[in-house]
This record gives C-alpha cells, structure tokens and sequence, in this order.
C-alpha cells in the first residue's frame, strides 16, 4: 500500500473533503499541519501552487485541489464512493463542483464590510439550501446524496459544513 501524507493548515476547511475520504475508505495516512504565515521550504516544495491542501504519495508524487484529490483515491481504492452508472457520475460531479458556490453563499455573512452587506448576504442563504434539497429529493429516499449509498458529493457537502 502506498505512503499518503496529507498537509494542511489547522483552519482549512478544503482539507476536510481529502481527510473524511481517506477515512471513509480506511487508509491510513499521517495528517500534518504546517503555519499559513510559515509555510516550511519542504511543503513550498512539494506544493505546485503553495497552497494546501496537498496528499504526497509515497514521498514521490504531490496531489493538490481537494476535489483532484477525492477524486484520484476514489479511482484507485475501494469502495468506490462515486456511483458506476456514468450519467450518475456525472450528476455526482456537477454536484461536487457546485461546492465552492454552495460554500461561498453560506458564508458570505462572514465577510461583509457592511450591515448592508450582511442583510444581502443573508437574504441569499437559502438559494443554496433549496437548490440542494431539490436534488436531494432527485436522488431517491436515504441519508445520502445518492439514497443509502455514501459518495463523494457527501463527503464534499460535510465539508462545506466546516466553511
């Protein structure tokens, strides 16, 4: 079995879709934190865009973008947590690549300059949500984005819960 180390700052939320992956499919990995204002030569190394996170493989070869990431471990170890059907597959995808919207309009509160831009920013909050529960009710009946079955789109949704 391959050496997975997956780097990360303790606030980044973007890693956590590469952790509950590894996790989900019981692969061992070392998970270390390094300082976003400190960011050591060996990761500004290994790291193409000296951004985190990154999940070295056997101290050899570094994947970056957490989606990248999910992705190349779900291809090569199972269970494999995307659906096999490739129409839904790719409405699985489309889902996952909705994630950094969903995330920004959640969280846009958070950043607003104003009282002003905090009320707009609200009032957008449940345009996310419903689109999401629109597909979910898509998706058949069950806990997860694809019924009983855990995938990828849930693991990328619980981490747009740590934003």
């Amino acid at each position: 079995m391959a050496k997975y180390l997956l780097v990360s700052f303790k606030t980044c939320p973007w890693v956590q879709r590469a952790a509950i992956v590894l996790r989900e499919k019981k692969i061992d990995f070392e998970f270390r934190h390094i300082e976003p204002d400190n960011r050591p030569d060996w990761f500004l190394a290994i790291s193409p865009h000296k951004k985190v996170p990154v999940l070295r493989i056997d101290d050899r070869v570094s994947l970056f973008e957490s989606n990248a990431i999910a992705e190349y471990l779900d291809d090569t170890i199972l269970p494999r947590l995307h659906p096999d059907d490739p129409i839904k597959r790719a409405v699985n995808r489309a889902w996952t690549d909705y994630v950094p919207t969903f995330a920004d309009a959640v969280t846009a509160t958070a950043y607003a300059d104003t009282e002003v831009d905090y009320h707009k920013a609200a009032e957008k909050i449940p345009v996310p949500f419903e689109r999401l529960d629109r597909a979910l009710e898509k998706q058949g009946s069950g806990p997860y984005f694809n019924g009983a079955k855990y995938s990828l789109v849930d693991a990328a949704y619980l981490r747009a819960a740590w934003a």
